[in-house]
């Protein structure tokens, strides 16, 4: 059973290389905690897509851990010059392509169901529980963790968010909303106004067959092709974008796993600190070992 983690970001509003940062005082990375989690739900494969020029630095602290573990650990690159036969990355572009082109990666690595997530979240076991059941049932081609959008912010600053409309239990529309925050105990979008703070949210915690990897070739392809200058030097294609396609076209039924727990995330450098306290807190309630 195998997890893709997306560990590619350049993590330009945190500052640094914020998937390897530790966010506890035993040194562990918000990768080790999904892998654990993940590990206790039954994954024992994990596929992480990074780029070239930290992979000595996974290879020393998170691979190291994870083969330790007992794990079966992966990797693939995910890189500017990754594209279809035709196209060249222009000199100024500096950001990865997008999750999408991250999925695109995956290719020819993966022949079975498969859950993915990002790197810089917390999720919570019992997401990783209810995915895993899912990828076990073999019932629907996709499935996704939802959590509330309340829970989801961060003290410092905007965020942007997945925001989905569901219906009898499957995912029917997901619109990417920015600038998200709140303010005088309301959540306020800056494009949209106020939002419930009970709507579903996806955080990029899916599960997926392994066509979805042709349709994000498929759609990064038609990213391209469309994209104008401006687009081309920072736009991104987003797996959510992709999903949002292939519902409309009926071609995917999205299962929406109605998790609602604790998640955390670390956009912000100053966002670490709640972290290690949630995880502090997790550790002596008995929920993680203090070393794993």
């Amino acid at each position: 059973m195998t997890l893709v983690i997306m560990a590619a970001g350049l993590g330009s509003r945190f500052g640094g290389t914020k998937q390897l940062e530790a966010v506890d005082s035993f040194g562990h990375t918000l990768i080790d905690y999904s892998v654990f989690d993940a590990a206790r739900a039954g994954f024992d494969r994990v596929i992480f897509i990074i780029k070239r020029s930290i992979e000595a630095d996974f290879k020393n602290t998170v691979f190291s851990r994870m083969k330790k573990r007992g794990i079966d650990v992966d990797y693939v690159f995910q890189e500017l010059d990754s594209l279809p036969l035709g196209f060249k990355r222009p000199e100024k572009r500096k950001k990865p392509w997008g999750t999408a082109h991250a999925v695109c990666c995956l290719k020819g690595k993966i022949n079975s169901p498969f859950a993915i997530i990002n790197a810089d979240d917390y999720y919570g076991r019992s997401g990783f529980l209810e995915m895993r059941k899912f990828l076990d049932s073999g019932t629907d081609d996709a499935a996704m963790v939802g959590y509330r959008l309340k829970n989801t912010l961060s003290k410092n600053g905007p965020v942007s968010r997945g925001v989905c409309i569901v219906e009898s239990g499957y995912l029917s529309k997901i619109a990417e909303i920015s600038h998200i925050e709140e303010k005088n105990g309301m959540i306020l979008s800056g494009k949209t106004g106020q939002l419930d703070p009970n709507f579903t949210v996806s955080m990029n915690f899916w599960g997926f067959t392994p066509k979805i990897i042709e349709e994000c070739e498929s759609g990064f392809l038609d990213f391209l092709k469309s994209a104008d200058t401006e687009k081309l030097l920072s736009g991104e294609c987003y797996l959510p974008d992709i999903v949002s396609r292939l519902i409309r076209e009926e071609k995917l039924k999205v299962r929406v796993i109605e998790n609602g727990g604790q998640w955390c995330g670390m956009t912000y450098k100053e966002d670490k600190e709640n972290i290690t306290s949630v995880l502090n807190e997790l550790t002596k309630s008995g929920v993680y070992p203090k070393t794993f």
